[in-house]
């Protein structure tokens, strides 16, 4: 299990699950104490923020989320219109970092917000299905968006980027609570390094390379 840090939006949740647990632990509430505790360990897991860094070429892109390459195929995406992009997604269970990375180096061109349902992010219609939030990253040597889709738990993204900000690869920009699944689309022609049912860590693992 990675490490502390915690990211800043999980102390008011765990410090409330510890004083609950110490609370309940004082007044010998064992019954209460006992999953309270637990709860907090979860929340602790849950919202770990550990640091990333990466030795990849200048012309990888890294994966945005810790999880599990659900898919690689080919797709379209409104915002790079007229072509065919390469879909790369990646599902975060409850137990992953939900802290989100930039793939690569760029300046935010479009942070679009898309209302939509909740269905669980692995199913295949989720990414067009599901709310969702859209950021363009054009690079020096592509144009790429990164898409935070919620789930059917995940309610709620946190996108930290706004238009015209310059984002370092591996730099955090956001986060899904509570498991869920982020999806990239490539232009065709970037060689693809993973492959379905493979694990991958935000800000280290290579997933494709311009």
């Amino acid at each position: 299990m990675d490490k502390f840090p915690l990211a800043r939006q999980g102390w008011p949740y765990l410090a409330a699950a510890v004083a609950l647990s110490v609370v309940s632990s004082a007044l010998h509430q064992w019954w209460l104490a006992v999953p309270l505790w637990a709860i907090t360990l979860i929340i602790g897991n849950f919202f770990r923020d550990p640091t990333r860094s990466t030795d990849a070429a200048e012309g990888a892109i890294i994966s945005p989320a810790d999880g599990k390459v659900v898919v690689v195929k080919e797709a379209s995406h409104p915002e790079l219109p007229g072509q065919k992009v390469i879909l790369v997604s990646v599902f975060m269970n409850i137990f992953d970092v939900h802290v989100n990375r930039a793939p690569m180096a760029g300046r935010v061109l479009k942070v679009i917000h898309r209302p939509g349902g909740f269905m669980p992010a692995d199913r295949e219609a989720a990414p067009t299905a599901n709310e969702r939030v859209d950021m363009v990253l054009a690079g020096r040597q592509a144009t790429i968006v990164v898409t935070q889709v919620a789930g059917l738990v995940a309610r709620r993204i946190e996108c930290w980027a706004a238009p015209g900000v310059a984002l370092e690869r591996g730099q955090r920009y956001g986060m899904i609570r509570f498991g869920s699944r982020l999806d990239l689309y490539l232009p065709l022609g970037i060689e693809v390094r993973v492959s379905p049912g493979q694990r991958v860590r935000a800000g280290e693992s290579v997933i494709a390379e311009v």
